[in-house]
């Protein structure tokens, strides 16, 4: 869906003096957004056609540290520049911002102005394009789960992160009153992604004290990555100019339940029709969507690293908490690490909730996309469905348990490496080897606690 503004009407906004800046920004490997302030004067000026930004922008860890090791960017390479093409269907307002608006852009090659292989937007563009050049549409949602805390930000950078308070004190899943309470916020949230052009469904409690959840609606696969990306940088800012902090990690206690994205799937005909339903089938489920749940199937542990690509990120994946341990699939069964839902509707789809709040929508987008056309291409055999509690289904595939076994299972995935290429395999591969090695240096708490006295 297109955002709500053209250059034409970002004109006239900014004749009246409704809008004097834009936020020219594109997604880092992390999912964050990054970019410049442009004077809206300038924006419409010419520098709507591009700018640059130094490419050590996607060779970065999550502390903004310079990563050895990469082949794309280093000091041996000078650090160099990539251009920052503005793709202006996503040109928005930023409510929540004053007199903002913003516009995602793609990164290009600085001499050949070729996509930039291993940049998020890239990859999956790439996998939009191989799905439509088979006759489908690719259509997806993200649910974005979060924990919210009345520390703000900065109490929390002077103090430590101790003494987190969150925003409520009990399990609030689908709970009216608790979340009555947390209304400041999160209808600032609703009203400000629907103002930037993006279709808010709505807010909920989630299962666990603090936790919420917020829902946009199902719509292309790139326009969803754009919207959770933008969505979540709205969290954290509206959540900010209110005083309190929001985290998007996996698992921010272990006493606590974990933050999901579960993502929602489905192939359409370029002429509008719901290509996974076969009203004649078992559960509607048509041929074709079968072989794309096979393909997923098959391909689970090589994607899990798009899912999950924190050491973080695997504390999540424990039974009885509504996050998946075991690779089967189910019909409406959350326990199950791919869930179909809407059966026999045109809304049937395929839920895959492995993915965890901290993953990037881009690369777990194109890695199930990738994987689920192997399937269609491969006429690939889904296996049966599991029932009741997948927890204890045995004989059954585990999701990888840590990082490091997903690493593993990244570097050796030859479709991976066909959809991909082996240069962005690679460069996601020494993503992952950085950030074990970043864990494996420091020394933790959980260490200190547990051994300065006793050992």
């Amino acid at each position: 869906m297109p955002a709500n503004l053209t250059l034409e009407s970002l004109k006239s906004a900014y004749d009246k003096g409704e809008i004097d800046t834009v936020l020219v920004v594109a997604p880092d490997m992390q999912g964050r957004l990054f970019g410049k302030r442009f004077h809206a004067g300038f924006f419409l000026d010419g520098g709507h056609e591009e700018t640059h930004c130094c490419n050590y922008m996607l060779a970065l860890d999550m502390e903004m540290n310079t990563v050895p090791g990469y082949r794309s960017a280093g000091w041996t390479q000078g650090y160099g520049d990539y251009v920052m093409k503005p793709d202006l269907s996503t040109l928005r307002r930023l409510p929540w911002l004053t007199a903002t608006a913003m516009v995602m852009c793609d990164l290009l090659d600085h001499h050949t102005h070729a996509e930039v292989a291993h940049s998020p937007r890239a990859i999956l563009k790439r996998q939009v394009a191989r799905a439509r050049a088979m006759g489908f549409e690719p259509m997806m949602a993200t649910e974005l789960e979060f924990f919210m805390f009345e520390n703000s930000y900065d109490q929390l950078r002077d103090d430590g992160i101790v003494n987190l308070r969150p925003v409520s004190a009990y399990n609030e899943d689908y709970h009216i009153f608790q979340t009555t309470k947390e209304e400041s916020v999160m209808r600032a949230v609703r009203n400000g992604i629907h103002g930037a052009g993006i279709p808010v469904e709505n807010t909920k409690g989630e299962a666990d004290a603090g936790q919420g959840e917020v829902n946009y609606r199902y719509s292309d696969a790139l326009d969803t990555a754009d919207n959770h990306t933008i969505v979540k940088q709205a969290v954290k800012e509206i959540a900010w100019a209110h005083g309190k902090s929001v985290t998007f990690m996996a698992k921010y206690d272990h006493r606590r339940v974990g933050s999901s994205a579960h993502v929602h799937q489905s192939l359409w005909t370029l002429d509008g029709k719901p290509a996974f339903l076969d009203k004649g089938a078992q559960h509607g489920m048509s041929d074709l969507m079968r072989h794309y749940v096979a393909g997923q199937l098959a391909h689970a542990e090589e994607m899990t690293f798009f899912f999950a690509p924190y050491v973080n990120s695997y504390k999540r994946f424990f039974a009885a908490t509504f996050a998946p341990t075991r690779i089967v699939w189910s019909i409406d069964n959350r326990t199950a690490g791919f869930r179909i839902c809407g059966d026999g509707t045109k809304g049937i789809r395929v839920e895959c909730r492995i993915p965890g709040s901290d993953m990037n929508p881009y690369l777990a987008c194109a890695a199930l996309l990738a994987a689920g056309l192997d399937g269609v291409e491969r006429k690939l055999t889904l296996e049966g469905a599991q029932e009741g509690d997948t927890y204890n289904a045995a004989g059954t595939r585990m999701i990888p348990r840590n990082l490091r076994d997903a690493a593993e299972a990244l570097r050796g995935s030859a479709m991976l490496r066909k959809a991909f290429g082996d240069e962005v395999v690679d460069h996601y591969v020494h993503n992952a080897e950085w950030e074990m090695a970043e864990h494996d240096r420091v020394v933790t708490d959980f260490e200190l606690q547990r051994l300065f006295e006793r050992v």
